[in-house]
């Protein structure tokens, strides 16, 4: 999801300077003012929050819980404080005090994690039932931003995109509820759009990949952030996958009726294909940006080696992590709170100890991003969000019934308790 933040950071800035945007409410204000002086005690991280500062406090909680903490209760009522009165999320609210109205930028993907990251913490939080409110109000929200072909975009009113759904759909993960049921006014599902992004196993450029949006051609293209996003989503998991069992090689296979997780084993392929070579995904320069290099992208990567421990190639997934462990230091200690969390649930995903990734402890840098955490809980209940482990992978094992039928020939295991 980095590409697109940063995309999206740069889009809401043109908008701001040029006064004008795409159409729908999110583009109806102009871009927040950068925050300057003291950052909120209850945040995480040191920059500017503009763009990131809920995206990035509620990864912070996710990695967290899945190393057994609990984040302060500063540090969720931070986040509580940022949700709107109709249940959204900005990227950033500097005046939480403020009502939200017209002209706050609501932001599909912030709402949607931090519905998870909410759903993670709420039962070790000083306030639970406030946090399971905010959780409830987020779920709602989203529902009634849904495009009519059962996507999202990352504004309110913009065109879906394979990232933006993917999300929605790991919070949909994260409290429990199926997809299939999530429809929208034109009786579509997400899977309905992010099928549409899904590029056939013939194409030659991107076999079995996502595309994040159709061009103006409505051709698609195939972009390795929005796969690894579609991946975890066609496999109906949230940011916090294990490693599937039993483990396999990927494989790209087209279906005369393609299903969410026929299509997420085929993303699963395309990223084994995609790291193979260099053990790295790479990010585009940004337009306008002086050095047209190439760069490693380690946030993606990060998240590509999470979706293939999820579809069950943990073994095409290690020589990324390893990567990671042995590159990733100068630029996590540079991108902060975020990208610590990143690399934990890549860690995570793979079984590999997170306090030991290199020469980095992982769980000692993110927490020394923010406030203190509570002390590490080895109750089960502290390593997944209490609902995703209770409802939705009991229905989606039932649903991987079906599969089998089709050849894909193995099941797709559910998270570990």
């Amino acid at each position: 999801m980095n590409t697109v933040r940063r995309a999206a950071a740069a889009a809401l800035a043109a908008v701001a300077v040029l006064g004008s945007g795409a159409a729908g409410q999110a583009s109806a204000a102009p871009s927040p003012t950068p925050t300057t002086g003291k950052l909120p005690a209850g945040l995480y991280g040191t920059k500017d929050p503009t763009y990131d500062g809920v995206w990035r406090q509620s990864l912070a909680f996710l990695a967290q819980r899945t190393t057994g903490y609990q984040p302060s209760d500063q540090a969720v009522e931070w986040l509580l404080g940022q949700q709107c009165d109709d249940g959204s999320f900005a990227s950033y609210r500097a005046d939480a005090a403020k009502p939200c109205d017209a002209k706050t930028m609501r932001d599909t993907n912030a709402t949607a994690v931090a519905v998870q990251a909410l759903a993670a913490v709420r039962r070790q939080s000083a306030a639970p039932e406030k946090a399971d409110q905010a959780v409830k109000d987020g779920t709602a929200w989203l529902k009634t931003v849904q495009n009519k072909d059962g996507g999202w975009g990352y504004g309110v009113g913009g065109a879906s995109d394979a990232n933006s759904t993917s999300v929605v759909v790991g919070a949909l993960a994260a409290t429990g509820t199926r997809p299939t049921t999530f429809t929208s006014a034109g009786g579509r599902t997400p899977y309905d759009a992010l099928l549409a992004f899904a590029l056939p196993c013939t194409d030659k450029d991107g076999p079995g990949a996502f595309a994040y949006q159709p061009d103006k051609a409505g051709k698609l293209f195939a972009n390795a952030d929005a796969t690894a996003a579609a991946t975890l989503a066609g496999l109906g998991k949230s940011m916090v996958a294990t490693k599937a069992s039993p483990a396999q090689a990927p494989a790209c296979t087209d279906l005369s009726k393609p299903t969410p997780e026929r299509a997420a084993l085929n993303g699963a392929s395309y990223l084994a294909k995609a790291l193979a070579k260099t053990h790295h995904l790479v990010q585009p320069p940004m337009p306008g940006a002086a050095d047209t290099a190439e760069q490693p992208d380690f946030g993606n990567t990060a998240d590509a080696v999470v979706a293939l421990s999820a579809a069950g190639a943990s073994q095409e997934a290690m020589p990324a992590l390893e990567w990671l462990e042995e590159n990733s230091a100068a630029w996590a200690k540079e991108s902060g709170p975020a990208a610590y969390a990143q690399l934990v649930l890549a860690a995570r995903a793979t079984e590999t100890d997170p306090r030991k990734f290199g020469p980095v402890d992982l769980v000692e840098q993110l927490n020394a991003a923010g406030p203190a955490p509570k002390s590490p809980d080895t109750s089960a209940s502290s390593t997944t969000s209490d609902d995703e482990d209770s409802g939705f992978d009991i229905w989606w094992i039932i649903g991987i019934g079906t599969v089998v039928g089709v050849g894909i020939g193995f099941l797709l295991s559910g998270r570990k308790k």
